[in-house]
């Protein structure tokens, strides 16, 4: 007979609470391998594929496409072993003892590969065994959803909604999404009881309890304009995934951070003549991103000051001791910040590399998490949109960034005469409490003198 298993949402790691389905991989009714990819989904950090640990026949699907989920929530079900029929949604409460043949028959079917939330079997049937220790009051029978209700089951959590008992220590729920439902409902969370891992309170037990609670009263709904007449108030955009990330990160630094900005045009002219020389010279070719990134280093080594960050409840600053280069880039899901690790230790070679590297990936939506998070430094090239000059906001918890504006022929005193040049506008914005102005202008004089004489930062060893 087969056994149906419920596969969640597992954690996903870099602190990251909810998900968005962009496209189911599997169906209702397919056959799924061990480790097979069933779920695209969207989170703040990158698209990535679910695997599934489980090895069997899908018999429900939990979510449509664009439906964003918490972490822990239900995926889909999978029907393991048995004659590979399809099985109830509902996973019915692992039986106090089982035997070693039925153990070794599951373990088959399940993954080698170990998700946050999801092991082999032998850890999973611990960890059941001690759940079943809990007093009898506190299990209740899953419960499987309607099939009218919808074409997609609705997963009910398996466990009572409000327990009797009060939480002791912290109360077991990550998603500030479930946090907010509870406080807008008036709900304690701590008398609620999770069905998520690790008794985890999902945002289903938040609403099973407030739908169920003996005393709940539905909030009042806001108030409509009732005047037919009025134009509609314009579109919509929810503010999740890439862009939801975005507008958190920004308005974090925005909120936290004291910044401010110094800027300087530079005569580029000799960076730009340096650069056609190495390209015509054969070999790889050089970016101009990748020497501004050389010039960057060099700076911050004279600098460490804004290699950097704040630790607000320590009160103190975290000097690094590794140049992580973030560059912005525009890509069709948004701005994204890739990062070039450890760009202190590159040559000019192996900086174009990796920005072209970071830059492809970012067009594919193919960036991993690690490949947007552990800057420490942020490098932004605005002037690709044609513009010269911006302020930029600070990548949070970084303590500055450098943009660069677009390089065009300007009228330019150069040794005491009046020539076109190729100038180029520069601008730091920087966290005013890890350095002051003397500092930020020592950098930025800086990295504009090794733009209008560069051959001593050109070596690629």
């Amino acid at each position: 007979m087969a056994q149906v298993l419920e596969f969640k949402l597992p954690d996903l790691g870099e602190g990251l609470t909810e998900a968005e389905i962009v496209r189911w991989l599997v169906a209702v009714g397919d056959v799924v391998a061990v480790d097979q990819p069933v779920v695209e989904v969207e989170t703040a950090k990158a698209m990535v594929e679910v695997p599934c640990p489980y090895g069997g026949v899908v018999t429900a699907r939990y979510g449509e496409e664009g439906t964003e989920l918490p972490v822990g929530a239900p995926l889909l079900t999978v029907a393991v072993g048995g004659t590979g029929e399809p099985a109830p949604a509902a996973v019915p409460a692992a039986p106090e003892k089982s035997t070693g043949a039925a153990e070794s028959a599951v373990s088959s079917e399940y993954s080698g590969n170990v998700l946050v939330g999801y092991g082999t079997a032998g850890p999973a049937a611990r960890r059941r065994r001690v759940r079943q220790t809990a007093p009898a009051a506190a299990r209740v029978p899953a419960v499987a959803p309607a099939p009218a209700v919808a074409p997609v089951p609705v997963a009910v959590p398996a466990s009572a909604p409000v327990s009797a008992s009060v939480h002791q220590g912290p109360v077991p729920v990550i998603s500030p999404l479930v946090r907010k439902l509870a406080r807008d409902g008036g709900l304690d969370l701590r008398q609620v009881r999770g069905s998520g891992p690790e008794g985890l309170i999902l945002r289903a037990d938040v609403e099973l309890a407030l739908a169920t609670a003996p005393d709940h009263r539905a909030p009042a709904p806001a108030p409509v304009p009732s005047a037919p007449s009025v134009a509609p108030a314009g579109e919509r955009i929810p503010l999740r995934g890439v862009r939801g990330a975005v507008a958190d990160k920004l308005s974090r630094s925005r909120t936290e951070i004291p910044d401010a900005t110094c800027w300087v045009d530079a005569d580029a002219t000799e960076l730009m003549a340096a650069r056609a020389a190495m390209n015509a010279a054969g070999g790889p070719k050089i970016s101009l991103l990748a020497l501004l990134a050389r010039i960057c280093v060099h700076a911050l080594d004279r600098f460490p000051e804004l290699n950097s960050t704040v630790d607000t409840a320590a009160r103190e600053i975290v000097r690094l001791p590794d140049v992580h280069l973030g560059f912005a880039a525009q890509t069709p899901r948004g701005l994204v910040v890739p990062v070039v690790k450890d760009a202190g230790k590159r040559t000019a070679e192996s900086l174009t590399e990796e920005f072209g590297r970071l830059t492809e990936a970012a067009r594919q939506s193919a960036l991993t998490p690690a490949d947007l998070t552990g800057g420490t430094f942020t490098l932004n090239n605005y002037g690709v949109f044609g513009v010269d000059g911006s302020t930029p906001i600070v990548n949070h918890p970084e303590a500055a960034m450098l943009g660069v504006g677009r390089i065009i022929p300007k009228p330019w005193v150069h040794r005491g005469e009046l020539a076109v040049r190729q100038v180029v506008q520069l601008s730091l914005t920087f966290d005013h409490r890890v350095c002051d102005g003397g500092t930020a202008g020592g950098f930025l004089r800086y990295v504009a003198d090794c733009v209008e004489q560069p051959a001593v930062l050109l070596r690629t060893v």
